[in-house]
């Protein structure tokens, strides 16, 4: 089983993910926002609420009780390339 084991605001509604496989992936949440409704995906529209994520057991989570899992994560995500963020 995959875990999240660290996650870090790299850009608006984006985090840099870094897996248990030692793999490292941006996941961008501004598709899935533009897409999806929900009780919970509507606080995480203010930016500022979006950035007061968590990990916990390996998941990406709010304080509103949303978490997304690792796997759904890794699949989202673009491969981190270093020099992509320079």
């Amino acid at each position: 089983m995959i875990k999240i084991l660290e996650a870090t605001a790299v850009a608006p509604y984006q985090i840099l993910l870094e897996f248990s496989d030692d793999t490292k992936g941006v996941w961008n949440a501004e598709t899935l926002l533009a897409t999806r409704k929900g009780t919970l995906l509507e606080p995480l529209r203010d930016a500022n609420y979006f950035e007061h994520f968590f990990l916990d057991a390996g998941a990406l989570c709010w304080a509103n009780g949303l978490e997304f899992s690792p796997e759904r994560l890794q699949e989202d995500s673009v491969p981190f390339k270093k020099s992509a963020m320079n």
